[in-house]
């Protein structure tokens, strides 16, 4: 498993469509949207996983969260609903700490 968000999202080798931004946090919209809705939140800082905050704590964590509740509000606002996930252990695709705060669509309504 390897860094996607530090090895190519922050560094800025796979540009990002930038939903929010704080000197510590990063908000894009997902380079692979499962959903209609698709963002990711990360820390700027590595950090490996919620159960394993490295360096930044529980201080980044409330930063990275500040973010969360911030974008998953106006998603919520424009689209009616919205989901907040983590992934950990095998579940967890990169190692590093990241929020996906989605919008599914309706009940019934689907991609094509």
């Amino acid at each position: 498993m390897g860094d996607f968000y530090c090895d190519e999202a922050l560094s800025g080798r796979t540009p990002v469509v930038v939903v929010a931004e704080t000197n510590t946090v990063l908000a894009f919209e997902h380079t692979r949207p499962a959903h209609p809705v698709h963002i990711v939140v990360v820390p700027k800082r590595h950090t490996p996983s919620l159960t394993d905050l490295g360096e930044g704590g529980v201080r980044l964590l409330g930063e990275v969260m500040a973010v969360v509740r911030q974008v998953a509000a106006r998603v919520c606002e424009e689209h009616g609903a919205a989901s907040v996930v983590t992934n950990l252990g095998d579940y967890q695709d990169s190692s590093h700490l990241h929020f996906h705060v989605l919008h599914r669509g309706r009940p019934g309504e689907h991609r094509s």
